[in-house]
């Protein structure tokens, strides 16, 4: 399988992170699609890390819900050489991990692999269809850890006011 491109927009101020090792869990679940109901289409894929705001202006202009998200996944045209977009929310990543003793690390690729399966045709609206992308983020994430292909995400602290 040829490698993707990857695009990454990273607006988080605070949000540190390595493209390439972005780019080898991508591979590394594009290289086991077969896996995932044959995985994210062909073409770009774009990952944009984001804060609550800008992530919840987008939930509002295309879902009409003005609430935070931790994730929204845009189909793209494969005919056109696009996968997707995967937006997520590196504030909500932050908030979810420290109020749940989960590693911020790990919760934010989570969601990157959330998005990831949701181009791969998974969905998460009802219980059933629910608990086949609860397993699937699963299965993708211990992929990830297995092949040691997890990325590291690191937030700075928050400047204090002087």
């Amino acid at each position: 399988m040829p490698v993707r491109e990857i695009s990454i927009h990273n607006a988080p101020p605070r949000l540190r992170l390595d493209r390439r090792a972005i780019a080898v869990a991508i591979a590394r679940l594009d290289a086991q699609a077969g896996r995932f109901r044959g995985g994210c289409p062909p073409g770009e894929l774009s990952i944009a890390f984001l804060t609550d705001p800008a992530l919840a202006a987008l939930h509002a202009s295309f879902l009409d819900d003005p609430t935070t998200t931790d994730v929204i996944t845009f189909e793209g045209n494969p005919a056109l050489g696009v996968a997707g977009e995967v937006c997520v929310s590196a504030d909500t990543a932050a908030a979810y991990a420290a109020a749940h003793g989960r590693d911020f690390s790990a919760e934010l690729t989570l969601y990157v692999v959330h998005g990831w399966l949701h181009l791969a045709g998974y969905d998460d609206l009802r219980p059933q269809k629910k608990r086949l992308m609860r397993a699937a983020e699963k299965r993708a994430m211990a992929l990830l850890h297995d092949a040691g292909a997890e990325p590291v995400f690191q937030l700075r602290p928050a400047r204090k006011p002087a």
